[in-house]
């Protein structure tokens, strides 16, 4: 089943049963969970990037990026979408790490599907915030104590209702919709102390006639606000997402309780999430990111 995921990272997203032509000027996206190639090292700078084998500079500006950074050399410009209480939530889902980099995740993990970034507190947990209750077998697979995760809460312009991947986001009538993702890189520990995801889940709530999670996360900084695209482990510096997408990104990290969201995964989200998904690689080269204004 293809997926685009948003990542907005999204989702990342994936595209699910949505052919190129249900969005203007995008091609259908592959699984957000089969493999790809690795983007460019981190450490590479534009010039030797394209040098490699090219950017793709025609797709608009891409996602994920270092959020402390605001500058950017892609003026390709969109409307950006409303606040997230003016739009329906479609989609909710985990990658792990994060995909962005801010103040609070900057700690460099890898360049693998699951490398990304590290909340900067990850190795400083106890021993018992360590310990993983279910012994490994969570219903939200690929997650354990210790680990970080970025979640995206994915809304769109669409009369639709909340539900699985890119396809939930938009419908017949509605192709070309306005998308934001709110954006939270989580701490998972084995505290009840800590954070409870549930708090943050969708359970059928409704605000002035539109789908809402029960909640946004709180005092994790402003969110950085710009423009950019889908994400996902699919995409490169080289192959990039058509999807536009208006990114609300926090810059600090917050604690999530690992059993809260083993029982996200356990309640039969309507999402059919139950696994955390890989990380597309930093955008480093400034002709791919918008400025962040």
């Amino acid at each position: 089943m293809s997926k685009l995921y948003l990542l907005i990272s999204s989702f990342a997203l994936l595209l699910v049963a949505c052919s190129a032509d249900k969005i203007t000027h995008t091609d259908a996206d592959t699984d957000h969970d089969t493999n790809h190639e690795n983007s460019t090292d981190h450490g590479s700078d534009a010039s030797s990037v394209a040098d490699a084998g090219g950017l793709c500079l025609t797709s608009g500006p891409q996602t994920p990026r270092d959020i402390s950074d605001p500058r950017g050399l892609n003026t390709t410009t969109f409307p950006m979408a409303p606040a997230s209480t003016e739009l329906n939530l479609c989609n909710i889902h985990t990658h792990t790490n994060a995909e962005h980099k801010g103040r609070g995740f900057s700690v460099f993990v890898g360049s693998a599907e699951h490398g990304g970034y590290a909340c900067n507190d990850a190795g400083s947990l106890t021993e018992a915030e360590l310990v993983d209750p279910s012994d490994g077998h969570g219903a939200m697979h690929g997650v354990k104590p210790g680990d970080t995760i970025e979640v995206h809460w994915v809304h769109t312009s669409c009369d639709i209702t909340p539900g699985e991947g890119l396809g939930s986001c938009l419908n017949d009538t509605c192709t070309d919709p306005l998308l934001r993702v709110e954006a939270q890189a989580f701490l998972v520990v084995n505290d009840p102390g800590a954070l409870d995801f549930m708090d943050f889940a969708y359970a059928g709530t409704r605000r002035n006639g539109l789908y809402q999670p029960r909640a946004l996360p709180a005092n994790t900084g402003a969110p950085v606000v710009f423009r950019g695209s889908t994400t996902g482990p699919s995409y490169t510096q080289s192959k990039c997402s058509p999807v536009k997408v208006t990114w609300s990104v926090r810059p600090q990290c917050a604690r999530v309780d690992i059993s809260s969201l083993n029982a996200w995964a356990e309640s039969g989200n309507v999402f059919n999430e139950t696994h955390s998904h890989g990380v597309r690689q930093l955008v480093t080269a400034r002709e791919l990111l918008a400025p962040i204004e």
